[in-house]
C-alpha cells in the first residue's frame, strides 16, 4: 500500500487584529497603527464626520501592544512590547483599543472559509491554523491559491501560507514572505532554504535558548543541524537536545490534530495600576466576580464542566501565587465557581498590592456531545471540529 507524501499547510493571518481594524478605518492604511492599551482610546468622530485618533505619545499607564501594522513594526514596535516603551519608538503611531468580539467574528469566518476547501484543520488560536492537504486531489499550488482566495472573499483580509511535509517546516515557511505570502517547500530544499535562517525561526526555540545557542557559537539552523549531540545534551538536557537536533534536520512527525480537549479554561486580567487588597476591595471584588462569570460562560459555551477551580494572583513585586480547590462534582455554575474561587482566595495572605488576578477551571469533562457547527461565508452550516 502506497502512502502519499504529507502536505501540511500552516496558515497565518497577516497582522490579524490590526488588519481587522483597517477594515473599519480604511483611512489608516499605510500608517503605523498599534492595537493595545486601555479601551478608552476610541477614535473621536468630529463634526465633519472625520475621526481623531489617539497617538502613542499621549498614552499614560500600564499596558502592552497586542499587535501592530507592518508600518509600525518597521519602527520597532512589536506585540508584547510595553505601550510606554513603544511610545518612545513611534510617538506618532496611532493607538486603537482591542475589540475581541470583532476579531473572534473574523476568526470564525476565515476558518469556515478554509474548512469549505480543506476540512482537516487544526485550530491553533484566533489567527492561525494547520491544514492537512495530503488526501486532497488538487495540486498543492492550486489548493493554496484557492484557500487564500476563499479567506480573502470571506473576510477581506490577507493571509500567508507555508506548505511543506510537516508542521514545523510549514510554520517557518508561512513567515518567510509576509504579508500575503505563499511558500512551498520540498524536503530536499531544507539545506538551501531553511539552514541559513536564524535558530529563533524554529517554533519552540525562544529568546533564552537562542542566547544559549549563540554562546555556543550556534546562530543558524544549519549550524544547529551539524552541532555535536553531546554538546547540545550537556547544555540543554537529553530530551530538548534531541528535539533541537531533529528540528534542525526538518524532522517533525506530529499529525494535524482536528480535535483536542483543553486541559483548563481560564480568564485573567492585568490591572492598569496595582490595586490594594483593602482600599480597592470594591474594584477587586467586581473584577473577581466578572472573571468567575466569564469562566462559567466559557465552560457553558464550549460544553465543559470543571471539577477543579483555581485562582492566580500576581503581586506588585511580580511574585505569582496559585491556589486550587477540587469539588465533589464538576460544574459550570457561576455561583459555585465564584464561591470556590473565593475559598481559594481566602487561603492567600493579601498583604501586597495586586498586578494581576485570574480564575481557572480544570479537570474538565464534557457536558454534552453536541456536534460543533459553524457558518460558512455563504451562510451554509458546516460540521467543524476545531481544537478548542
Amino acid at each position: 500500500m502506497n502512502t502519499l507524501p504529507r502536505r501540511i499547510a500552516h496558515l497565518d493571518m497577516d497582522a490579524f487584529y490590526a488588519s481587522v481594524e483597517l477594515l473599519r478605518y480604511p483611512e489608516l492604511r499605510g500608517q503605523p497603527v498599534v492595537i493595545g492599551g486601555r479601551s478608552i482610546h476610541q477614535p473621536e468622530v468630529l463634526a465633519d464626520g472625520s475621526r481623531r485618533y489617539a497617538r502613542l505619545r499621549d498614552y499614560v499607564g500600564r499596558g502592552v501592544i497586542t499587535t501592530s501594522t507592518y508600518e509600525a513594526r518597521a519602527l520597532g514596535v512589536f506585540s508584547g512590547m510595553g505601550v510606554m516603551k513603544a511610545a518612545k519608538l513611534a510617538p506618532e503611531a496611532i493607538l486603537l483599543p482591542i475589540d475581541f468580539d470583532a476579531y473572534r467574528h473574523y476568526s470564525r469566518r476565515f476558518k469556515a472559509a478554509v474548512a469549505a476547501v480543506a476540512p482537516r484543520i487544526e485550530d491553533r488560536g484566533i489567527d492561525e491554523v494547520y491544514i492537512d492537504l495530503t488526501d486532497l486531489p488538487d495540486d498543492t499550488l492550486t489548493l493554496a491559491r484557492r484557500i487564500k482566495q476563499a479567506v480573502k472573499d470571506a473576510t477581506g483580509l490577507s493571509c500567508s501560507i507555508g506548505i511543506s511535509p510537516n508542521k514545523l517546516l510549514s510554520k517557518i515557511c508561512s513567515d518567510l514572505e509576509k504579508p500575503d505570502g505563499l511558500t512551498l517547500l520540498d524536503g530536499n530544499e531544507i539545506p538551501m532554504r531553511i539552514w541559513p535562517l536564524p535558530v529563533r525561526k524554529i517554533n519552540g526555540i525562544g529568546p533564552k535558548a537562542s542566547e544559549k545557542l549563540a554562546a555556543l557559537g550556534i546562530a543558524t539552523i544549519g549550524e544547529l543541524a551539524i552541532a555535536e549531540p553531546g554538546l547540545l545534551q550537556d547544555n540543554f538536557g537529553r530530551g530538548y537536545a534531541e528535539w533541537l537536533h531533529a528540528a534542525a534536520q526538518g524532522i517533525d512527525e506530529r499529525p494535524v490534530v482536528t480535535h483536542s480537549e483543553p486541559k483548563s479554561i481560564s480568564r485573567e486580567t492585568t490591572f492598569e495600576r496595582d490595586l490594594h487588597p483593602r482600599r480597592d476591595r470594591t474594584i477587586l471584588s467586581e473584577v473577581f466576580t466578572a472573571l468567575c462569570n466569564q469562566v462559567a460562560a466559557d465552560l457553558q459555551r464550549k460544553g465543559y464542566l470543571g471539577r477543579t477551580i483555581g485562582i492566580k494572583l500576581r503581586f506588585e513585586d511580580f511574585r505569582t501565587v496559585t491556589r486550587d480547590l477540587t469539588l465533589p462534582d464538576p460544574t459550570a455554575d457561576p455561583t459555585v465557581i465564584r464561591r470556590s474561587a473565593g475559598e481559594c482566595l481566602r487561603r492567600v495572605p493579601l498583604e501586597q498590592k495586586l498586578r494581576l488576578l485570574g480564575v481557572r477551571a480544570s479537570a474538565l469533562s464534557s457536558s454534552n456531545t453536541t456536534p460543533v457547527m459553524i457558518e460558512s461565508p455563504q451562510g451554509e452550516l458546516l460540521l467543524f471540529s476545531p481544537a478548542r
